[in-house]
């Protein structure tokens, strides 16, 4: 299809701002909260983060798709984003590796994208004003009909995901010979993460979002992972009330993201939706322990009360965001547990944060001793 035959495409936003663009080809209409991601690279391990469920994705890089899709690298089985913004979609690829273009990626998953929006006019607008409700469609031209299917689409605020995008069995990772068991709580978890911790010796049984602390604690694990996941921490109070369980156990508890989120209501702090979340794999984060800078990746929209950890008897601030000051990072001062709000395993991203998985292993060691 050339060009100028490419249907017109439209970004309606839920303050009824409205952007055009033309269609990729992979017509269809979707909706979700918008965000966007400042990486400009990386675009196969973000569509495929399930902590992206049900969120219209605009890349702030001007160029998507040229270096295709390479099987090894995503992140969860399936497309996670509910729709792709862009300014340039590629529909050829250029590395070698590539089992398939983007565009035959998305096709064959049947997921919207439209080019040739002005991402960064875009970007500003829900930099200044906030990640809001939108939809895309080269389908639907009236405004007021999409108007009237985007009243209907949920905030993300009150809003539990995990359930979508977590396993709904049991499963194992890693060498079963390995010298640390450790239990991961699924609620959203990346395939780097579970690569990550068998690579330090980890064998993992990986659980159910919905699953009790009995049933981890019932294989017997050296030590508890809360993952990452979508949606809003404290539309899931049944999650915290489990994990505060496996905190009160004693073992040695990591967590990730919404994992942190998890660690951090359960801790008694509470959590706030973001004005626009923190989507990037170039966000710097102080080490308040070391005093260094880490270079880290990034994708929540919720973040944890920074006044409620300044305030707690048990809860030690241990990582900061430098841009705007938000909690990073925290640990029990009670008990074995950690957690971080941004992603070590950094796929993509830096490897500033790897560390992290080694002071895990490092605090199993020395509760199993």
């Amino acid at each position: 299809m050339s060009y100028i035959n490419r249907k017109k495409a439209i970004v309606l936003l839920k303050d009824g701002t409205v952007f055009y663009g033309r269609s990729t080809g992979l017509d269809g209409t979707a909706w979700g909260e918008i965000c966007f991601n400042t990486g400009m690279t990386g675009y196969q391990e973000i569509f495929t983060d399930p902590s992206y469920f049900g969120q219209l994705m605009v890349t702030a890089t001007a160029h998507i798709g040229n270096y295709g899709v390479n099987l090894n690298e995503e992140e969860s089985d399936k497309i996670q984003i509910a729709g792709l913004i862009t300014k340039n979609f590629s529909e050829y690829q250029t590395r070698p590796s590539a089992n398939k273009t983007l565009a035959k990626y998305f096709e064959e998953q049947n997921k919207v994208a439209i080019q040739d929006v002005d991402t960064r006019a875009l970007v500003k607008h829900i930099r200044d004003n906030g990640a809001m409700n939108a939809i895309v469609s080269t389908e639907i031209t009236d405004i007021a009909e999409l108007q009237k299917q985007l009243d209907a689409v949920p905030s993300m605020e009150g809003l539990e995901l995990s359930s979508k995008v977590s396993a709904t069995e049991s499963y194992f990772f890693g060498d079963e010979n390995a010298p640390v068991k450790v239990a991961a709580l699924d609620i959203g978890i990346k395939k780097s993460i579970l690569k990550n911790l068998a690579d330090r010796g980890c064998y993992i049984k990986v659980f159910p979002w919905d699953s009790s602390y009995e049933d981890l604690k019932a294989w017997n694990p050296d030590g508890y992972f809360l993952s990452n996941g979508p949606g809003d921490p404290a539309a899931m109070p049944n999650v915290v009330e489990e994990v505060r369980k496996i905190i009160d156990s004693n073992m040695p508890v990591f967590g990730i993201c919404l994992g942190h989120q998890m660690v951090s209501l359960a801790s008694n702090l509470n959590t706030f939706k973001m004005h626009n979340g923190h989507r990037g794999i170039n966000h710097p984060v102080k080490n308040l322990a070391t005093g260094k800078g880490e270079i880290t990746s990034q994708n929540h929209g919720f973040a944890v009360v920074k006044e409620d950890v300044e305030a707690s008897s048990v809860v030690e601030l241990t990582h900061e965001h430098l841009n705007d000051g938000t909690v990073a990072g925290i640990k029990r001062t009670d008990k074995p547990v950690f957690s971080v709000q941004y992603h070590p395993e950094a796929s993509p991203g830096p490897h500033d944060s790897r560390y992290l998985f080694d002071q895990f292993i490092e605090l199993i060691n020395q509760h199993k001793n």
